[in-house]
């Protein structure tokens, strides 16, 4: 009999922060070995050689608005993109799906469609809104990853933004049920009505000290209440310096930007249009370069898509401020901030961590984002002797269109495997396949 189900020869092994030559075993969809020239007999084998092997991505920051708003996104077309991207895990925001997943009764429906649906594991999001902090403990109960909430206007009435005195209720519910809060951190007291209907207008309307301030009193309060604490999407340098601040401080607090803070400015909404437009928006040059220094220098661990679609349509009109604010990204996060990494001399092992291995060490997701003995085997195996550009025709999106649309991308998925199985392979996805779902492990 064979000792292992699969063996996965001779990629260059991207994990530990280290790039290194070496075989995976794997066995009932777990890795069971690893090291050069593996002698054991498996039923499989795939040749890596020439192949970087990542971890496969974990994205916990998308919107795939299923069920409720699918004509936006679907969990079957959003999950086979993040595999097209080497992606092997996702965790699906509360919103703008409907009902916005704030009980017990819309967390069973959202994971109905996921379990008819994704082709990858996938965890849940709650959400944190005024009115719904009796539901929080049966949401854990549940198994939601953490919980979600927003300090200034959603853009979904469903979803309403909470106030100082519920956000530190629930940071104290949500401390208690040893849980984490995630938090869209823009002040609505530093935010400007618009002076104007261009794009000009809506960046000068949201300043980068409303999302200081923001971020400010968000750690105040888990100073205060002993939560978990998580900034999503920031855009801003300082931004991240506030929130390494409190952590060498000892606050249990983290951040994560997006491709798109990485790699845009204001100045780019000039040329994409409401394609671009997402808040917080885009910032200064200054903000781009020192977020990727930061990314260097091991200050910025968390890269997610904030994959947050819409039809076309919404994209389009005269006033940008009626606009859908939201990126379409997720399937070109790797490629793209490999390409840009490349020039930077950022190696892969950098972004291997920051595009899994870190989010998944946050989040509690056992056996995920790393290429490890005991660990899943989700493995992306990437060409990067491959360069390409971002492509509408090769988007597996609802709605294919992306503001990164001709942004250059370096690397090629060759394959993507979930637990083992695989996922895509030279351009095929296997949309027969099912993910499980993932409750956190602290």
């Amino acid at each position: 009999m064979s000792e292992l189900d699969l063996i996965v020869r001779g990629g260059r092994v991207v994990t530990g922060g280290h790039v290194t030559i070496a075989d995976i075993g794997v066995a009932e969809g777990v890795i069971t070995a690893l090291g050069p020239n593996l002698a054991a007999v498996a039923d499989h084998e795939v040749d890596a050689t020439g192949m970087h092997v990542f971890p496969g991505g974990v994205d916990s920051h998308v919107h795939f608005n299923d069920p409720g708003r699918t004509e936006w996104e679907t969990i079957a077309a959003g999950s086979a993109a993040l595999a097209a991207g080497g992606y092997t895990c996702f965790v699906d925001m509360p919103l703008n799906n409907l009902p916005v997943t704030t009980t017990a009764k819309a967390f069973d429906l959202k994971l109905d469609a996921a379990q008819r649906t994704s082709i990858l594991d996938f965890g849940l999001w709650g959400g944190l809104v005024p009115g719904n902090l009796g539901h929080l403990e049966e949401l854990a109960a549940r198994g939601v990853i953490g919980f979600k909430a927003f300090m200034c206007p959603s853009g979904i009435d469903e979803f309403p933004a909470c106030d100082e005195t519920v956000l530190r209720e629930g940071m104290k519910r949500i401390g208690d049920l040893d849980s984490i809060l995630l938090v869209h951190a823009e002040d609505p007291a530093a935010l400007h009505p618009p002076g104007g209907t261009g794009w000009r207008d809506y960046v000068k309307s949201r300043p980068p000290d409303a999302e200081w301030m923001a971020i400010y009193q968000a750690i105040a309060l888990a100073a205060e209440t002993g939560c978990r604490l998580h900034i999503v999407h920031v855009s801003t340098k300082h931004g991240i310096e506030l929130v390494d601040e409190a952590h060498r401080h000892g606050i249990d607090v983290s951040a994560e930007t997006c491709p798109h803070y990485l790699l845009y400015s204001s100045g780019d909404l000039d040329r994409l249009g409401g394609v671009g437009k997402c808040s917080p928006p885009f910032r200064t040059n200054d903000d781009r370069d020192g977020l990727w220094r930061q990314l260097a220098d091991g200050v910025l661990q968390m890269i997610v898509s904030d994959h947050s679609p819409s039809t076309l349509e919404l994209k389009q009109g005269a006033d940008f401020f009626k606009l859908w604010g939201g990126i379409s990204g997720c399937q070109s996060t790797r490629q793209l901030v490999l390409w840009q990494a490349q020039a930077l001399s950022i190696g892969p092992a950098t972004i291997a961590a920051a595009t899994a291995t870190n989010i998944a060490r946050r989040f509690g997701l056992a056996r995920k984002g790393e290429v490890a003995v005991g660990f899943d085997a989700d493995l992306w195996l990437a060409d990067l002797s491959v360069d390409g550009i971002v492509r509408r025709e090769d988007l597996l999106y609802r709605n294919q269109f992306s503001a990164h649309e001709g942004m250059p991308i370096h690397g090629r998925t060759a394959m993507t495997m979930v637990r083992g199985h695989t996922a895509v392979k030279d351009g095929r996805v296997d949309r027969t396949s099912r993910g499980r779902l993932i409750k956190p492990e602290r």
